[in-house]
């Protein structure tokens, strides 16, 4: 009897122990499961916050893609004056310039017959090709329009996604419900047949953006429309000129054209004689009318001069900030319809928006 009361004693210990030890681990098992925070629950109202914040931030961020925009284009303008000047009007008014444009006139009007306007169209052509050789195209090697609009529409990308970064912060969003509202916003959308999009999410975690495609289909459909609409406008401002020109020019066939017989006629050294003759007379009187001439195309150029710049920094669609106005504006249209506070719904106060910061952008690449 005294022994099972013993090993009874002995026993119960041993036991407490082991349930103890149990209970332990079942704690620190316990103590190990993850807790699942229950979800934030953002209300309406602040959704709408959130989306006039959005929009105010594409406001913010136009700022430093036009000044970028702006500076590179009035560098572009003051060199296409330059080599306007030093190379374009010395050609054209020329002497020589112009007696080869006589030839070239005849032979259009040859070629035209009775037709005048395809003779005049085929002159502007060829002053158009002339005018983007000796002006538009080394001037573009130095500041293409083309690669500012890139550089633009990044800029304003980059500035933007700084912009955003604040909002979820400020309003105790978490980072992935912050995210899906810009996965819910469109900032491209091309029609037909090229048909890409994308969300504002996309365009601003791009790295870089240049790869992705709507951004290139974007920037590659503006560069077309541009494109296209010089070559349906009056050529670059050259045209105008070249139809008064190649008036003048037919003009001048009918008097050189008794000289050019005088020679035919006597023909040999005498008719050598008579043609460098009738070429010294005619250069004289170039030269004496060479300034009025230059003062008039320099008039003239001036003005296409700045109706192209006009174009290229003011045109909305077309222009260097063509790529900048389409994603503005499809962020618009998407948060439009969620901005609007209904009445009774009270807003929350939130501080003044952050001013966008200048920036420096990355050189390499971009073309």
């Amino acid at each position: 009897m005294a022994d099972s009361v013993f090993g009874i004693a002995i026993f119960n210990p041993r036991s407490l122990f082991v349930m103890l030890m149990v209970a332990l681990a079942g704690c620190a098992t316990t103590d190990r499961t993850p807790v699942l925070a229950p979800p934030v629950d953002v209300p309406a109202y602040v959704w709408r916050q959130v989306d006039r914040d959005i929009s105010t931030a594409t406001l913010a961020a136009r700022g430093p893609a036009e000044n970028y925009a702006r500076g590179f284009m009035a560098n572009w303008k003051g060199r296409v004056h330059q080599r306007t000047e030093a190379d374009f009007i010395p050609w054209f008014t020329s002497y020589w310039t112009q007696q080869w444009l006589t030839v070239k006139a005849a032979w259009y009007k040859l070629g035209a017959g009775e037709e005048m306007d395809p003779a005049i169209k085929q002159l502007a052509n060829y002053l158009q090709a002339q005018y983007d050789k000796r002006v538009l195209d080394p001037v573009a090697r130095e500041v293409d329009p083309d690669v500012v609009r890139v550089r633009a529409t990044t800029l304003y990308i980059q500035v933007l996604g700084e912009q955003l970064q604040s909002i979820p912060r400020r309003y105790g969003i978490p980072p992935d419900r912050f995210g899906q509202r810009l996965k819910n916003i469109q900032a491209i959308a091309l029609e037909p047949p090229v048909a890409q999009s994308a969300s504002l999410y996309e365009i601003v975690y791009a790295d870089p953006v240049a790869r992705l495609p709507a951004f290139a289909a974007l920037i590659d459909q503006v560069r077309k429309e541009a494109r296209g609409a010089a070559a349906g406008s009056s050529v670059a401002g050259v045209s105008p000129v070249a139809e008064r020109v190649s008036e003048k020019l037919m003009a001048k066939l009918a008097v050189s054209g008794g000289a050019s017989a005088a020679a035919a006629a006597v023909g040999g050294m005498a008719g050598i004689v008579i043609s460098f003759g009738a070429a010294g007379f005619g250069a004289i009187a170039h030269e004496i009318d060479r300034p009025e001439m230059e003062a008039q195309l320099r008039k003239e150029l001036n003005t296409a001069l700045d109706d192209m710049w006009h174009s290229l920094m003011e045109d909305p669609d077309i222009g260097v900030m063509g790529g900048v106005n389409h994603i503005a504006e499809r962020i618009e249209m998407s948060v439009a319809d969620k901005v609007a506070n209904p009445a009774g719904v009270q807003p929350v106060l939130r501080d003044e928006p952050i001013p966008a910061e200048p920036f420096l952008l990355d050189e390499e690449g971009i073309r």
